[in-house]
Parts: structure tokens; C-alpha cells; sequence
């Protein structure tokens, strides 16, 4: 029997829900209050997000486009051929087209490996690719990055491309990157090579803009992780009750978003049995987005075992595009 050229597999549906679950508890009964950033992402959230990555304010797409537009033909010649594709929060998959020309003008065929939280986003993303290009097999994985670093597991037959795009590598604090490529490194070989999509540092007016657009897209991004506590956990936050808010601290050198509450109040989350007090101003913090110097790239690459083999930007100097190689020690 042949095997589908396209294939969208789902993680344990039950435990994503318990993790949901116990996420929004230990958040909003911390000290500060806080909601993990990769619950924006439902079908609603990957919609929204797209919307955003076509606003004027938010740079980092056209940015990375540009980029990866010129570039992607150098960047296939650095890992050579034959190669497979793994990407980690493929999203819509837009860029990745772009490496997708590339690798397919230097080999017959390609295995495709994106890993998504959005189902939506996969199935769509899938489909619109499968649909372009006939000599690719695309096997798709709904789930979060750790689902990705357990598929790396195992030789493979090639080496292996890993995309990690979109500066979704700032969601985490600096040390926090270095684990997780840590984790990614102790699953490859050194054959394999990650290409990195990381923002710059820059004027703060410019990085708030983009986390606080004059339409309320991102507003309305953010606060669909109270949509969700609402619809999936049968939550009663008045929407309407709280604000979107970014700002960029420059001493951490990160975006941080919240929602704001615009009262003292009190909102129930009758799965969790949970009552959770406001006081008027007091912020929810769902998202860090943390921009970067060259050289603190270079410096997480090196403490996880990486080293930047070459490096990409864009005509302003925005945002860069870092190919990952790992560096070898005796026995790896």
C-alpha cells in the first residue's frame, strides 16, 4: 500500500488539555500573575498572528522574508545535499518556502517535517505546500517544541535542515534558549545544522510599535489566552475589563506583554475551581519576546554546544538569520 505524500498526526489530545489546565492554574495563582505565550495559538490565535506578521509596525516578518528570499540558495550550499526539512512552530509556512525552492532545485525529492500547536495552521500549511510541490512528502506533527526534539531522536538517513524561524526563539529568556538548544543538540548529529531566526536589538519605540499596532490585532492576539480560559475551562474574564499592554525593558532586553486588569475585580475558572482577584492595574505577563546582540547570539550558540557557521541580515540590519552547526567533540 502506498504511503500518503501528506500526513497530519496528532499528540494525546487529553494530556495537551490537562497541561492546559494545570498551565492556567499555577499562572494565575502566581506571584506575579502569568499565562504561558504558546497558549495564543488555537486556530483563532494562528489567524491572528498571520494578520499581525502583514502589519506595517511589525518588521521581523518582512524582515526574515527579505532575508531567506536572497539567501536561501547560500544557505542550502552550507549544509549541503541531500538534506530533510524540520521545522520547529511551522505556522503557516510562508518563509519556508523559500528553503523549500532551494533544496528542491539541488535533490529530487524532499521529506517534509513540520511540528505546529495549531492543528489548523499544519493542515493548512500542509495542503497549500503539498499542493505546490509535487516532489515533496510532508509529515506533520501537532504538538509543542519538546514533541519536535523527541523526533530528532535516531539517525537519520540524510542530514537534517531544522528551521526555527520567526524569532520564536526570544519567547524564551536567554538561559532558557541555551537549554532547549541544548536539548536539540543532544539529539543530532554533526552532520545536522538548525537556521535560526533571531530579532536585534533596536529603538524601543520601533519594538513596541510592533508589539502594539495601531488596528489592536496584537491587542486582540493577546488577550485570546483569556478567550480561551473562558471557552476551554469554562472561565467568566470580562474581556472587556482588561487591556492589552506591551513595553520593552532594556536592561533584560526583551518585548514584555501583558493584560492589564482595569479594576479590582474577580474572575472565576470553574474547571480549576479557582477564584482569582484583580487589583486594579495588576497585569497578567503572557509573553517575553527578547531581542539580541550579535554577540549574545554567538555566546548562547557556543554554551550549547552550537557554533554560528555563517549569518544573514537584512538590508536595515533588523534581524538576523543564524545557521547552527554543532560543534564536534570526540565520541559525538
Amino acid at each position: 500500500m502506498t504511503e500518503p505524500r501528506i500526513r497530519v498526526v496528532a499528540t494525546d489530545g487529553d494530556a495537551r488539555r490537562e497541561t492546559f489546565a494545570e498551565d492556567v492554574r499555577r499562572g494565575l495563582t502566581a506571584t506575579p500573575k502569568t499565562l504561558p505565550c504558546v497558549y495564543f495559538y488555537d486556530a483563532k490565535g494562528s489567524q491572528l498572528f498571520e494578520a499581525i506578521c502583514e502589519l506595517p509596525e511589525y518588521y521581523l516578518t518582512r524582515a526574515e522574508a527579505e532575508i531567506l528570499s536572497t539567501s536561501a540558495s547560500d544557505i542550502v550550499d552550507e549544509v549541503g545535499a541531500p538534506v530533510e526539512l524540520v521545522e520547529l512552530g511551522s505556522g503557516s509556512a510562508t518563509k519556508t518556502r523559500f528553503v523549500i525552492e532551494a533544496i528542491l532545485a539541488r535533490q529530487d525529492t524532499l521529506h517534509y517535517r513540520p511540528i505546529d500547536i495549531s492543528r489548523a495552521a499544519l493542515d493548512d500549511s500542509a495542503g497549500a505546500l503539498g499542493a505546490d510541490f509535487p516532489r515533496l512528502t510532508i509529515d506533520g506533527i501537532e504538538g509543542e517544541y519538546a514533541e519536535g526534539i523527541r523526533r530528532l531522536r535516531g539517525e537519520a538517513e540524510t542530514a537534517r535542515l531544522i528551521l526555527f524561524l520567526g524569532s520564536n526563539i526570544g519567547n524564551m529568556s536567554p538561559d532558557e534558549a541555551v537549554d532547549f538548544l541544548s536539548a536539540i543538540r543532544a539529539n543530532v548529529s554533526a552532520r545536522d545544522a538548525m537556521l535560526i531566526g533571531m530579532d536585534l536589538r533596536k529603538d524601543a519605540g520601533v519594538l513596541e510599535r510592533a508589539y502594539d499596532d495601531s488596528q489592536g490585532i496584537t491587542a486582540a492576539f493577546n488577550m485570546n489566552v483569556l478567550e480561551r480560559v473562558n471557552r476551554e475551562l469554562r472561565g467568566d474574564f470580562d474581556l472587556g475589563e482588561f487591556r492589552h499592554a506591551a513595553r520593552y525593558d532594556d536592561v533584560e532586553g526583551r518585548v514584555e506583554m501583558h493584560l492589564v486588569s482595569c479594576k479590582a475585580q474577580t474572575a472565576q475558572v470553574a474547571v480549576l475551581g479557582l477564584e482569582v482577584e484583580f487589583a486594579e492595574g495588576e497585569t497578567i505577563h503572557t509573553e517575553n519576546s527578547y531581542k539580541y546582540g550579535i554577540g549574545q547570539i554567538d555566546d548562547i550558540a557556543r554554551r550549547a554546544g552550537w557554533e554560528v557557521r555563517r549569518r544573514w541580515l537584512d538590508a536595515r540590519q533588523q534581524f538576523s538569520v543564524n545557521l547552527f552547526a554543532p560543534v564536534t567533540t570526540p565520541g559525538r
